[in-house]
């Protein structure tokens, strides 16, 4: 059955108009993955409205080619300047950048790219096979384990956003807050709508979320201040292929991470970030004894990282598709394209768009496949996507910001909102507060309120309902655990 839907999603991917689209994707991905500062997030934030009028399958590759296209390419600037691209390739500076220094940069991008294919490759399958098993299950819960999980992935998201438990957590309620806004589903009443007839419905969150990812950073990059003097690359990259011996040298530790970051990713609120550093540290703890050593330009440790962060990609998407809990901020924002098109990410989707499954599946792996031909074959041409003057992105990001928010609805109130809460999170950032916790709880809001509500209905308002469920009681206390544990890490040091 798999091998019919899979030869389906194949035959799908092959239409030219959506072949084009995902190429598009990964060429903005590696723009904007490529200039430090400007994250996927943010740009499938900003690009999701011209999804809008696309086929659901379509629409996807385009955002899945820049999810794949920017967590690959923000190694790109890791290794060439000492600046990640994006958060999650933090970690291959580590390695890179002495690589770098070495006059080794083409060898380390091209570890890299082949690392990112292998970590990505290896994640889709996982996500591919595995997260049908994980939605048969899903079948069997109710409204007591799916408010469970919610509430586990408030708790987990929170702990694991940012240096402060309770900041991370002040912004996840902050977005669970706003997700209240509107006509209360079971009692009709009026909540927070203060007689503004456009509130009635609720708060668009993806007009939210253009706001946070989009002008939030922006006025954040301007205050801070652009300077179009950053550091420019020079470097000539030559080659194309790696040598087989350091293919050879790194197949172990790719595939290894690819495993791990999978695992990782699937964890909701993880993220490719925090799965570069956990692949990055355990290569170090099963390679011992190396020349070079880690961090003194070994090219060991950017496959584990790079392998760990995009094999993150595909991990985030178990959660997202199979429970409607989004693995991380990316994931989140394709909730809402999904959503966008009456689709309803969970257990269900198994059931009732099996051919837009398998279509995404299927094309997650040729876009890994395109990103290691266009990473090896356009190295140089990338690194020099450094260069591009920021002060020349930027007001054409602000535009596609208000016009992304009116396309939502072909309201101008929507254009309100986004830069309502492009202020809010400006103020956020300025103070600390993660902004990814507050989308993940504008999203997780109503299905924990939902299923809460619901379960108190069936239960005749009895709590029992909830430690009586089996799965549920060991979600939530697996959730008590994920807020004890960094609190008493915190209290400790």
């Amino acid at each position: 059955m798999a091998v019919e839907h899979i030869l389906q999603g194949f035959a799908n991917v092959m239409d030219p108009v959506v072949l084009i689209l995902m190429i598009t994707g990964i060429f903005l991905g590696l723009l904007m993955g490529s200039i430090p500062g400007m994250t996927a997030t943010m740009t499938i934030a900003v690009l999701l409205s011209f999804t809008f009028t696309m086929e659901p399958a379509t629409g996807m590759m385009l955002l899945l080619g820049i999810y794949g296209g920017a967590v690959y390419a923000g190694s790109i600037p890791a290794i060439l300047i000492r600046t990640p691209g994006t958060p999650s390739a933090a970690a291959t500076i580590f390695d890179g950048y002495p690589l770098s220094q070495k006059g080794e940069a083409g060898r380390a991008i091209r570890i890299s790219t082949v690392a990112s294919f292998v970590g990505g490759i290896i994640s889709v399958l996982v996500l591919m096979f595995f997260s049908p098993v994980v939605a048969d299950a899903a079948l069997r819960f109710r409204s007591p384990e799916f408010f469970a999980l919610a509430v586990f992935g408030l708790t987990i998201i929170a702990s694991v956003s940012g240096d402060s438990l309770a900041k991370g957590m002040v912004s996840g309620l902050l977005g669970m807050l706003v997700a209240t806004v509107g006509i209360d589903p079971v009692t009709g009443y009026q909540r927070f709508t203060f007689g503004i007839p456009e509130l009635l419905t609720g708060v668009e969150f993806i007009a939210v979320m253009i706001g946070l990812f989009g002008i939030a950073e922006g006025l954040r990059t301007y205050s801070l201040g652009i300077s179009d003097e950053q550091d420019r690359v020079n470097q000539k990259i030559t080659g194309v292929l790696p040598s087989f011996a350091d293919v050879k040298s790194i197949a172990p530790v790719s595939i290894g991470s690819g495993i791990l970051g999978s695992l990782v990713g699937a964890v909701p609120g993880a993220g490719g970030d925090i799965a570069s550093f956990i692949t990055y540290n355990e290569a170090t703890r099963w390679l011992k004894n190396t020349t070079p050593s880690f961090g003194d330009g070994n090219i060991r440790g950017v496959a584990a990282a790079e392998s760990g962060n995009n094999a993150s990609t595909g991990g985030a998407l178990i959660p997202t598709f199979t429970l409607g809990i989004p693995g991380d901020s990316v994931s989140a924002i394709l909730i809402g394209a999904l959503l966008v098109h009456d689709v309803n990410p969970g257990p269900a989707l198994y059931q009732e768009e099996t051919g837009l499954l398998y279509t995404i599946f299927v094309g997650f792996l040729l876009i890994y496949v395109f990103i290691l031909i266009f990473g090896l074959l356009g190295a140089n041409y990338w690194a020099r996507l450094i260069n591009i003057p920021q002060s020349l992105i930027w007001p054409v990001i602000f535009v596609l910001c208000v016009i992304g928010a009116i396309a939502l609805r072909g309201n101008v109130f929507d254009a309100w909102i986004m830069l309502a809460a492009g202020g809010l999170g400006y103020v956020m950032r300025l103070r600390g507060y993660p902004l990814a916790p507050m989308v993940l709880g504008l999203i997780l809001a109503p299905i924990a309120e939902e299923n809460l509500r619901r379960s108190l209905v069936l239960s005749n308002g009895s709590l029992d309902i909830f430690y009586t469920s089996p799965i549920a009681l060991v979600v939530l206390l697996l959730s008590v655990a994920a807020l004890l544990v960094p609190a008493a890490r915190a209290l400790r040091s």
